[in-house]
């Protein structure tokens, strides 16, 4: 293996790339892994020792405590090919404010953010032969964080690993989805974790969201915890209606996650001249818009899906139809995509060279 020394992230590399394996024209998000990952350890109340290594197993005591008491936070990004070539990043600083925001409401420590940016350039450079080329295909980041201290006992612990890993990944959605309101379940309350990407939210979120496929739905909308009336986010996605020509999404509240899809989609809105309002929205007010007819579209934003547009709301006793054409939709998808990829100008400034 070749060892050199890079803005004190050691980097060793493989000796093979596996990327001739892998057909990157079909694939899943999640199924194939690229060569390498990034990490470092937090020990002795600093983070040290940051490497990028050959992908391997990692070794685990029984009695981390991410296993027993869940401090384990994650992000998720992608990278793209710019018009050269160049490996591009998107707002990766606010993923790193983000992690740290999480960091912080789980007790666990903030992973410098220069670093972070740093790591995440140097990785997906030296992961540049398994970024797709297709459109709406893109290397998936996944940077993560949890407690490693062996220990049984609830406190936060001590001891802590930072890893990025890579996925290769097609399209998420190509299609329309359905959306499962959900009367039962909730995913997160006001003082809860539910603004934070904790990875227990998620395991919180499994069997409702396997109960909503089973009904026919792709994913749940979550609405509030007491009344379940007010809408907040959906399974995997920030969400946005558009209802007599303009734009409203829910205000970020305390249990909502916010979304860096989410605030790029609002800045894209305004600058096309819609207006965009963050505020609470009840499902009511979404079937009456439907019913008068001045409900016009709704789509979700993330950064694994992209934009998903929504074809239908419902469950037991609920149907919400979405029309067919979803022309702000389409502009929305089809502007961040070439902003990605330096189709067009990035005037916002939101793409960051990985070089």
């Amino acid at each position: 293996m070749e060892t050199v020394m890079t803005q004190s992230i050691k980097i060793t590399k493989v000796t093979q790339s596996r990327v001739s394996e892998v057909n990157l024209e079909n694939i899943t998000m999640g199924t194939n892994f690229s060569d390498h990952m990034f990490i470092c350890d937090y020990v002795n109340g600093e983070w040290q020792n940051a490497r990028i290594e050959p992908l391997a197993l990692i070794p685990t005591h029984p009695a981390a405590m991410a296993l027993h008491y869940g401090q384990a936070i994650f992000e998720g990004m992608k990278a793209t090919l710019g018009k050269d070539g160049t490996p591009l990043l998107f707002r990766p600083e606010e993923n790193a404010k983000r992690l740290n925001f999480s960091a912080d409401r789980m007790g666990m420590p903030l992973f410098p953010e220069d670093l972070f940016v740093e790591a995440l350039k140097q990785f997906t450079a030296l992961e540049k032969e398994w970024i797709p080329t297709q459109e709406g295909s893109a290397l998936y980041l996944r940077p993560f964080m949890y407690a490693d201290e062996a220990f049984i006992g609830m406190r936060a612990a001590t001891s802590f690993k930072f890893i990025v890993m890579g996925s290769p990944a097609g399209p998420f959605f190509s299609r329309k989805i359905k959306l499962y309101a959900e009367k039962k379940y909730v995913r997160a309350v006001n003082g809860g974790t539910g603004e934070a990407k904790a990875a227990g939210n998620y395991a919180a979120a499994i069997r409702p969201t396997e109960y909503a496929k089973a009904k026919g739905y792709d994913q749940v909308l979550w609405l509030d915890a007491q009344d379940f009336e007010y809408i907040q986010e959906v399974g995997t996605m920030n969400i946005f209606f558009k209802i007599a020509g303009k734009f409203i999404t829910p205000s970020l509240t305390g249990s909502i996650l916010s979304g860096i899809t989410r605030m790029s989609v609002i800045d894209v809105l305004r600058d096309k001249g819609y207006e965009v309002t963050e505020r609470p929205i009840t499902i009511s007010e979404i079937i009456e818009a439907s019913k008068n007819g001045t409900l016009e579209e709704a789509f979700g934003t993330g950064t694994a899906v992209g934009i998903a547009m929504i074809e239908e709301i419902g469950n037991n006793d609920l149907s919400i139809k979405f029309p067919a054409e979803n022309p702000v939709s389409v502009m929305v998808n089809d502007t961040l995509n070439a902003i990605k990829v330096q189709h067009i100008e990035d005037k916002f400034g939101w793409i960051v060279e990985a070089k």
